[in-house]
């Protein structure tokens, strides 16, 4: 069965005159004459010549389109237009039969919407190929980015008795019987008899188990899914996604910034270098999809063009203060354009206010540092003023925050208070308290939600088309 040879492979190749072994998935077949088999390795079919004269005519009827052949030929130059060589068949053999009449995929365009229905099919169309194949360079490039730089890969929990974010946006995990799990004295669940003796949830960050590895190791890095229980049906949420967070000891804000800028520019290159075919096509589909909007609606630039203009720019650094100024004065804040206007300092920027400062008034990537603490998290880095901390969120366009990282409270007394001030149980937390208590450092990091990246390097408008089966609110399906 091993012995083929992929179809991008041929279609680069040089050679011809020679014989191949090629297989794949019947995309389309004409006049019972020219196959067109795609086998995933590339977006483009090689064309399958057949003497139909000299074949079995049952043979022919189950050549469909989503059926499995193994193909024995001669690799030959084309005549015809499209294609470079082609495959004169010597021996064709069915592997699988695709029934015509029930196959859902058809030679012609469906909606995204109709093929999320079908997520276990919609790997051999074109789009979520070239979508998947990028996934996989963005994943192998996340690796190679870290271990070029003497990151340790470290694999933080999934399931865990800790909220990072304080959120409370958790799924709980037990093994209980839920219509009657056993109770304490007061009517309350008893955890101590459950599978952890105590209350656990999926993880909604790798954060804090990646700080402990990083006050030990100096720079590591996770990579895995996590969870958030949020009733959103957005284009921009899942309840299961994939987050990278690299935690450095001996690193400031700065630093952070600079790892985080360098890493997305990692990605973007990597994925230009390697999936250019893919790139060109995604680029291709959004172009006809921008052709349906409105022509305010539009995009000035390709996705290619987008993506190398990220490249090509430092990214824009301004204090959150700052940015409030710039919202607070801009048209769409004073024509009441904006859904959530920007009334003063403390405003939680929304998607569009981030998408406004990156697309509309410094059309670059944007890096916000210092916001209030109080829209922040309780691990961050307390400033002198007593208002802001040592927050970072790096801002992309067209999808908003991709970014959010910040400078960690290495200091046990600021870091105490915070957590009281926030109402969280310093007890619950002692080994996290630890870290600061023996050989305490200035440290920092950031996360990244794959999805999200996968989404602007894609151009897809849903999140839920660069993740393999999507999770969201009332459907688990696959």
């Amino acid at each position: 069965m091993s012995q083929r040879t992929k179809i991008k492979a041929l279609l680069e190749s040089e050679q011809t005159n020679i014989e191949v072994t090629v297989k794949g998935w019947v995309r389309t077949f004409r006049n019972n004459q020219f196959i067109a088999l795609n086998d995933g390795s590339t977006n483009s079919n090689i064309q399958i010549v057949v003497d139909f004269e000299n074949t079995d005519p049952n043979l022919l009827k189950r050549i469909t389109t989503g059926a499995a052949l193994s193909v024995v030929g001669e690799l030959v130059a084309s005549l015809g237009k499209g294609q470079k060589v082609e495959v004169k068949a010597k021996q064709i053999e069915v592997l699988g039969d695709s029934d015509p009449e029930k196959y859902p995929l058809q030679p012609k365009k469906h909606s995204l919407e109709f093929l999320r229905e079908i997520a276990h099919l919609r790997f051999r169309t074109n789009t979520f190929g070239a979508v998947f194949r990028v996934r996989n360079s963005l994943s192998y490039a996340v690796h190679t980015f870290f271990h070029e730089r003497g990151f340790v890969y470290l694999h933080t929990p999934i399931i865990t008795a800790s909220d990072a974010e304080g959120a409370g946006e958790t799924f709980h995990v037990t093994n209980f019987d839920l219509a009657y799990p056993p109770r304490t004295e007061n009517g309350d669940v008893d955890f101590k008899q459950d599978f952890f003796g105590r209350a656990t949830n999926l993880t909604v960050s790798g954060q804090l188990e990646g700080e402990l590895g990083a006050m030990a190791l100096s720079d590591i890095y996770t990579f895995g899914p996590t969870f958030r229980a949020e009733n959103s049906n957005t284009t921009r949420h899942l309840a299961e996604f994939w987050m990278i967070e690299p935690e450095m000891a001996f690193y400031d804000l700065e630093d952070n910034m600079n790892l985080a800028e360098e890493f997305l520019k990692y990605l973007i290159g990597y994925v230009l270098k390697n999936n250019a075919e893919d790139i060109e096509f995604l680029s291709q589909r959004l172009a006809e999809e921008e052709k349906q909007k409105p022509q305010n609606e539009r995009s000035e630039t390709t996705l290619i063009e987008k993506l190398q203009f990220c490249l090509d720019n430092d990214f824009q650094r301004l204090t959150y203060t700052e940015a409030i100024d710039i919202l607070k004065e801009s048209t769409p804040n004073k024509k009441k354009k904006f859904t959530y206007l920007v009334e003063g300092w403390g405003t939680d920027l929304q998607s569009e206010h981030e998408r406004y400062l990156v697309e509309k008034h410094f059309k670059k990537p944007v890096i916000l540092t210092d916001y209030p603490k109080e829209i922040k998290a309780f691990y961050m880095r307390q400033n002198d003023d007593g208002k802001t901390v040592r927050a970072m969120d790096i801002l992309f366009p067209g999808i908003g925050e991709i970014v959010g990282g910040s400078q960690r409270e290495e200091r046990l007394e600021k870091l105490e208070q915070r957590m009281t001030e926030m109402g969280i149980p310093t007890e619950e937390l002692w080994w996290y308290l630890d870290t600061r208590r023996f050989g305490s450092c200035p440290h920092a990091g950031f996360g990244l939600g794959f999805e999200r990246m996968v989404q602007f390097v894609t151009g897809m408008g849903n999140i839920r088309d660069v993740i393999p089966f999507p999770r969201f609110p009332k459907n688990a399906e696959f």
